[in-house]
């Protein structure tokens, strides 16, 4: 897949002017036969002026190398081998379990409210305006914008500079051969002078093109850094929940197992067990108390990092941990087809802008193999007194035009080919980034549809294992199960809920992972 002509040296415009000719008018009654030819001479040297002016104006216009032209959407309607399936379908999880919804349709850029999580909604809020990453951004933004109008004020306009100056001079007629004295006088001028590019082949308005280009590139790059900063705080904030969820499982479970190895303990004074049985349990709750300060030290550094991404010092009013209770599952997931996720993704969207920019530079490079045309004109004046500096006598004036065509210069070839494979590596590496992007999302949509399968397994086991432990809790009323029982049902019913817990917390997280790769924000 090219998106350049053919033909690399073509320019991008046509030449045209008004005809040279003589009109019906210049034999008209009552001239004589001499006077009708001098006026059709003039009429004829008149004509080839407005021609040559006209070509000239015509010229100017042109732009040498390839008008750039988007790349073509790509062909794929679906992004998995469920193909349209995806759009439309509802992803259960159980008969009691959360639904999801895949809709067709672009994302809202604050996709982040679907999680029900006031206090996300505010730590992002606060994070876009706050975070030195996108500070950083704009900053850059800013500049590639201010680079594109300062080359353009300098190419597309005139340059008017006025001097003014004053030396002092000494002349000695010897030096020269000739008799006299030496002289010294002093010389004053002052004048306005206009010099101005008439861009023959357009290689300046090529440049403009690929500045501008770049300044897409990094408005792109700074929607690239929104997405990437929401998805980043939502993505943290979950893991933080999850982590805290199974902080308080684990707490659970160790308070079981401390209270199993009590009646171990119990046991082994009245003589009913052995210490082999306290050891064990001793040597299980401590193992499971020493996972309590990993998952402390996690939901801090957890904390620490969704501080920074803020742009807050860690440490500084940290608030309390998030829970899985602060979010709720999105009910409708966004899915845009192939063909849009190209034109809505800030990643493809940045690299077609570089992929402009490397077609721009190929016109530069193309301009230069073509004459190069340079007007400058000097109005002032000149005098060996301030007093006579403005007087009758002493304006100056020039006018100069220059065309440089190169004949033998080998860089300017290489130059042009370089440009080429810039091009080429640029196209490559969009090709690369859709490509990378239909995966990502394939990988979400895959990855939703898992953790519903994960998530309603999870919650069968988690509903066994309630059902089991209210069982033996029953029978330890009646009598017909001791409390060490209990406590074992009371440890795996925990155990359980860890993973449902788990489970919850990824689908969460797979689902910010789909709207990041739609490419909303």
């Amino acid at each position: 897949m090219r998106h350049r002509n053919d033909a690399p040296l073509a320019h991008s415009c046509g030449a045209g002017g008004p005809r040279a000719g003589r009109s019906a008018g210049d034999f008209g009654a009552g001239r004589s036969p001499g006077e009708a030819a001098s006026g059709a001479a003039t009429g004829l040297r008149g004509g080839r002026r407005l021609a040559s002016l006209a070509l000239l104006l015509a010229l100017a216009a042109c732009t040498a190398g390839p008008d750039f032209r988007r790349p073509a959407a790509p062909e794929a309607q679906a992004y998995t081998s469920a193909g349209h399936a995806e759009q439309g379908r509802t992803i259960t999880a159980g008969p009691d379990g959360p639904r999801q919804r895949i809709v067709e349709g672009s994302p809202d850029p604050q996709w982040w409210r679907s999680l029900g999580s006031p206090r996300l909604d505010a730590l992002i809020e606060s994070a876009l305006g706050a975070s030195p990453t996108l500070a950083a951004a704009r900053a850059t933004l800013v500049q590639a914008q201010q680079l594109h109008d300062a080359q353009a004020g300098s190419t597309l306009y005139p340059r008017v500079d006025a001097a003014a100056g004053a030396q002092r001079q000494r002349i000695s007629p010897s030096a020269l051969g000739q008799p006299g004295d030496a002289r010294e006088f002093s010389l004053y001028n002052a004048s306005v002078g206009v010099r101005y590019n008439l861009d023959l082949a357009g290689a300046n308005r090529r440049a403009l093109e690929a500045l501008a280009a770049r300044a897409d590139f990094r408005r792109h790059e700074l929607a690239a850094a929104r997405l990437a900063l929401a998805g980043n705080l939502a993505t943290a904030a979950i893991a933080q929940a999850r982590l805290h969820a199974q902080f308080e499982a684990t707490s659970a479970i160790l308070r079981t197992q401390e209270a199993q190895l009590q009646i171990a303990r119990d046991r082994v004074r009245l003589g009913q067990a052995a210490a082999d049985e306290v050891l064990a349990l001793q040597a299980l709750a401590q193992r499971t108390r020493a996972d309590l300060p990993a998952l402390q030290r996690q939901i801090q550094q957890t904390g620490h990092l969704l501080a920074v991404l803020a742009g807050r010092a860690p440490g500084t009013a940290e608030p309390a941990p998030f829970t899985l209770s602060d979010f709720t599952l999105p009910a409708q997931l966004p899915l845009s087809v192939p063909s849009e996720l190209v034109r809505q993704r800030p990643d493809i969207l940045a690299s077609e802008a570089l992929l402009h920019a490397a077609n721009a530079d190929y016109g530069v490079a193309v301009a230069r193999l073509y004459p190069q045309l340079t007007l400058s004109a000097s109005l002032g004046s000149q005098a060996l007194s301030t007093g006579a500096l403005f007087g009758g006598g002493s304006a100056v004036w020039g006018l100069v035009g220059q065309i440089t065509q190169p004949l033998f210069n080998p860089g300017l070839p290489a130059e042009k080919r370089a440009a080429l494979a810039a091009f080429d590596a640029a196209l490559a590496n969009y090709q690369r980034v859709v490509l990378d992007a239909l995966r990502s999302v394939a990988d979400a949509l895959t990855a939703v549809h898992k953790d519903a399968e994960v998530f309603e397994a999870m919650a069968a086991a988690d509903r066994a294992a309630q059902e089991s432990l209210r069982s033996v809790e029953r029978q330890y009323r009646l009598g017909a199960a001791g409390h060490l029982q209990v406590l074992i049902a009371q440890q795996q019913a925990q155990q359980t809920r860890l993973g449902l817990s788990a489970a919850h917390a990824q689908r969460l997280a797979d689902s910010v992972a789909l709207y990041q790769a739609i490419g909303s924000g």
